[in-house]
């Protein structure tokens, strides 16, 4: 039978990386009896081994808890911004929300994302200050910072430590207390939405949802109404965290369900289900299409390996519906696949998974954005064209360019004020315009607009070494903008490297060009001939290296005699080696690949 409706807490936890989220969920579950002491692992909700290690939660989790005659529904969320939707949709199905700030570094930027957004779903927010027992904790500047950033009363934060579990039980009876209920009618027609998805090999599909209205049961036909299709309900359970079976789900509870589905991408997030013979008038708001951001390529290191990336990526793709691929080959590379994600972090993360799970080598290519083009109209045509470009290699001839435009963003980084100059020169550089710089505390609040272009190369790793770990990061898009873009391309003994090419900005393409040429003529060895790399925007060429010929002594065996002989042997290695420069190719080792995409500093 459903819960009383009165008695649910549905709640999430949002904290910036590393504020102790995961450790606090782990006492929650363990104080209200969900898991046994010998069944207890360190962070039990990050399940993956990248998450444990990075400390961060890539999945939404959920698990439902009892404390003292109430039902406790956790969503555990990730933290980072490439997540950002996927959060969006875990707080759509919650009521509360408990803020976590770590006593010793105060507010950050992703915290202020989530928390922002939890606040216009209406929610209850509990102030949670984590690792009080820390000897740099300062509660009671947080909770001033707190008050002052976000605006939120925290004279009643809950002060606690997650690792020695301190306060675990005033959390408790704060959600209990300060947390509405859902609400809901269950004889309405089924509407419940999907929270998450993901593929087990055992049960197929699993779905996650959360039900507003009606109740859903085993042996019920559903729809989709985004996608359309029917499914027929053959489980109903909630996790507890282990899986538990329950005849039925009803409003204001969130469990999973599974019906013979095969691929995620079938269950999007977001979408709203509803009861096939007596369907909702209409879908819940505030779903969209999940858009890749980032594309790059990636290809495997020994050739041979091709197929079993191909059966890898295919793999990952059945649990992770927000990433694409498709296959491309390069003339330096052979055959791989270009793949779009949603960010930065999530590239690291599949090319990480597809190192670890699958133990392939793999190269990848620069990461490159979505480029918009709006080309002249060509003879023939009715009208002139717009394309979008994921890869360099694609672009079509300058000639047909109208105009470029390319995606930007707002970006909101906290920094000690120590650090704050180089910071403003790090974006100035990056062509960012500033928008605002407020204080709070002792820390510099800095918001810019940047082109996405420039940030994914190795912007973040420069704000951290910068900052020395201390800045904070967070964006979101704002839309496309035009730009004088142009394709650099990279040529090695006059022919063009298409794994190099990449598309810059004019004012920045010299220096960019100038440091792949130096970075290339030490990573290329050096062949018995003379090789030019060349940064070249269409014929102009920009910045030029010279990698010197390696020669033999050729007059090692003459001593003494006639200066003339010694000439003669000289001009005859000279002829051989412009010869040899005309039919010798160039070998790029892999190595030489990996280093010069993997972009330092310019």
């Amino acid at each position: 039978m459903a819960t009383d409706i009165t008695k649910i807490r549905n709640f999430s936890i949002i904290a910036h990386i590393d504020h102790g989220k995961s450790t606090l969920a782990d006492r929650l579950i363990q104080r209200t009896g969900g898991l046994a002491d010998r069944e207890m692992s360190e962070q039990v909700l990050d399940n993956m081994d990248i998450e444990k290690e990075r400390g961060i939660t890539i999945k939404a989790q959920t698990v439902r808890l009892e404390w003292k005659g109430h039902v406790l529904n956790l969503m555990d969320t990730p933290g980072h911004v490439d997540f950002a939707y996927e959060v969006s949709r875990s707080l759509a199905a919650c009521e509360g929300a408990l803020l976590v700030v770590d006593a010793a570094q105060g507010v950050e930027a992703q915290t202020l994302a989530n928390v922002y957004q939890s606040i216009e779903h209406d929610h209850e927010i509990i102030p949670v200050i984590n690792k009080i027992d820390l000897p740099s904790a300062e509660p009671e500047k947080v909770r001033a910072e707190i008050e002052d950033v976000i605006g939120l009363d925290a004279s009643n934060a809950v002060l606690a430590s997650a690792k020695s579990g301190i306060g675990i039980e005033e959390i408790l009876d704060a959600i209990v207390e300060r947390i509405p209920a859902p609400k809901g009618d269950p004889n309405a027609p089924l509407k419940a939405m999907l929270v998450d998805s993901w593929y087990d090999p055992y049960l197929g599909v699993v779905i996650l949802v959360r039900v507003i209205d009606g109740s859903i049961r085993k042996g019920q036909q559903v729809k989709f109404m985004q996608t359309g299709t029917t499914h027929l309900v053959d489980r109903v359970g909630a996790f507890r965290p282990k899986i538990e079976q329950l005849p039925d789900l009803g409003p204001g509870e969130i469990g999973f369900i599974t019906a013979q589905i095969k691929e995620v991408a079938q269950a999007r997030v977001g979408d709203t289900l509803t009861d096939a013979k007596k369907p909702a008038a209409e879908p819940l708001p505030g779903f969209k299409e999940v858009q890749p951001v980032v594309f790059c390529g990636l290809f495997p290191v020994d050739a041979a390996d091709f197929e079993k990336l191909r059966e890898s990526i295919s793999k990952l793709r059945l649990n992770d519906a927000s990433f694409s691929f498709e296959m491309e080959t390069s003339a330096a590379l052979g055959f791989g696949f270009r793949c779009g994600f949603l960010g930065l972090l999530h590239l690291e993360i599949i090319q990480e998974r597809l190192m670890r799970e699958y133990d392939l080598d793999l190269i990848t290519t620069a990461p490159s954005v979505v480029y918009k083009m709006r080309l002249t109209k060509a003879a023939g045509e009715a009208e002139a064209k717009e394309i979008e470009l994921h890869n360099p290699a694609d672009m079509p001839d300058p000639n047909r360019i109208e105009e470029i435009e390319e995606p930007w963003i707002q970006a909101v980084i906290y920094v000690p004020d120590e650090y704050l100059g180089p910071i403003l020169k790090l974006c100035q550089d990056r062509r960012g315009i500033q928008k605002n710089l407020t204080y709070v505390g002792g820390r510099a609040q800095v918001t810019y607009e940047l082109p996405l272009n420039e940030v994914v190369f190795d912007f973040y790793d420069r704000l951290k070494s910068i900052s020395r770990g201390y800045a904070s990061f967070d964006y979101e898009q704002i839309g496309h903008r035009a730009g004088d873009l142009v394709k650099m391309s990279i040529l090695v003994n006059n022919e063009p490297v298409d794994a190099l090419s990449m598309i810059v900005h004019r004012s920045t393409a010299e220096s960019r060009g100038r440091g792949m040429c130096e970075r290339l003529k030490d990573l290329i060895p050096r062949h018995l001939f003379k090789i030019p790399i060349q940064a070249a925007i269409g014929g102009k060429v920009i910045a030029r290296e010279t990698i010197a010929a390696l020669r033999k002594d050729v007059t090692a065996k003459c001593y003494g005699g006639d200066a003339s002989r010694k000439r003669k042997l000289l001009d005859k290695q000279k002829e051989g080696k412009k010869r040899m420069r005309e039919y010798g190719s160039v070998q790029i080792p892999q190595e030489a690949f990996i280093a010069a995409l993997r972009m330092g500093e310019e």
